[in-house]
């Protein structure tokens, strides 16, 4: 039987460094646009209580979405061994394109897919190239649809890839501005024939945009000033979308887990969009109290967020290589491992997959 198997992985990760205490000097205010009146100091200090972030990763001012892309590629493609010409697709998930650092307006012209495989060299006009929008879950998504084409018989090797570059969208009288991230990861997916169940053995996919479209939206910045006035700024109902997350996510990463028959107490790892450090906590808490479970064990959920942020579609698979090139502390997923991918984001769109490593 063919399943989907990962065989390489590769990220991005800028290396401009921006910590908590560069927020220091930023002047904040609320959506109605009144200053804050609490001292950034403390504002920041919350901020990490919430969140777990202390510093993320920024993207150099020469590059945009597709260079970060490129490189990711590049590492995915070289530890998997497979020639680049043999890609039946490339699946680049992303929210916003080339955002350049003087200019936020979204480039998506051609498609994101369409300049990383010019940036590869490829030639193979059988190499379809394409972008996915799904919010944060879209490298999710992406690899679900991967799966679906190689099950089908019609296609071999695929390349998924997350980037973005949430710097450049962040509005900076936001608090929220501090969750954001840039950069970018990568997997090389593969067909592979087995008599034993391996790969991806199950997904499970929702969205909710009756009720929870509005979570995430595009808005006008905090500060009422003249050069800001034509300017759109990403904005978050942090509040509302916590509470969503918590109600409906360890939900659907258990419906994914029963598709698949794996208990709880059989999985090795569960690897989470990092959105919100507490956040994420506090899913897995949930999911593990569906099973009437109170045995979580220590190493289950590896974080990247405290020194990467929320790089919004290049936050699993970053912390996905990091894992396998073993740069996570102790952290491994080895042969046998059942391993959960699960993301939650923008639409309100939620998904997860179950994989046997």
């Amino acid at each position: 039987m063919i399943y989907s198997k990962i065989i390489g992985s590769g990220c991005y990760v800028p290396t401009e460094r921006v910590k908590n205490s560069d927020f220091l000097e930023n002047e904040f205010y609320d959506a109605n646009g009144n200053k804050l009146l609490k001292a950034n100091k403390d504002i920041i200090e919350q901020f990490k209580t919430i969140t777990t972030i202390e510093e993320r990763s920024k993207v150099d001012d020469n590059l945009v979405s597709s260079d970060m892309a490129y490189y990711a590629a590049m590492n995915a493609i070289e530890a998997s061994l497979i020639d680049k010409e043999d890609l039946d697709y490339i699946i680049v998930a992303h929210n916003f394109g080339d955002v350049k650092a003087d200019n936020r307006k979204s480039d998506i012209l051609p498609s994101l897919a369409a300049r990383v495989k010019f940036k590869l060299g490829i030639a193979n006009p059988n190499t379809i190239a394409y972008d996915l929008l799904f919010g944060c879950p879209g490298w999710v998504q992406g690899v679900i649809q991967a799966n679906y084409y190689i099950k089908s018989g019609d296609a071999k090797n695929i390349l998924i890839i997350g980037a973005d570059t949430l710097s450049r969208v962040s509005d900076p009288h936001d608090m929220d501005s501090m969750i954001y991230a840039d950069g970018a990861g990568a997997i090389v997916l593969s067909a592979t024939d087995s008599e034993e169940e391996t790969g991806i053995i199950s997904h499970k996919m929702r969205s909710d945009t009756l009720t929870h479209s509005q979570m995430l939206v595009m808005g006008k910045s905090y500060l009422d000033k003249e050069e800001l006035k034509d300017e759109l700024f990403l904005k978050m109902n942090g509040r509302k979308l916590y509470q969503y997350a918590l109600e409906n996510v360890p939900q659907a990463i258990k419906a994914c887990l029963d598709k698949a028959n794996v208990d709880i107490a059989d999985v090795s790892k569960i690897l989470i969009h990092q959105a919100n450090g507490k956040m994420d906590d506090a899913i897995v808490q949930r999911l593990y109290k569906l099973y009437d479970n109170d045995n979580i064990p220590e190493d289950i959920m590896p974080m990247t967020i405290s020194f990467l942020g929320n790089s919004s579609v290049a936050s699993i698979p970053t912390l996905l290589d990091y894992i396998l090139k073993s740069k996570l502390g102790t952290h491994q997923i080895n042969t046998g491992d059942t391993v959960v991918f699960a993301s939650v984001g923008a639409g309100m769109n939620i998904n997860a997959f179950v994989y046997k490593a």
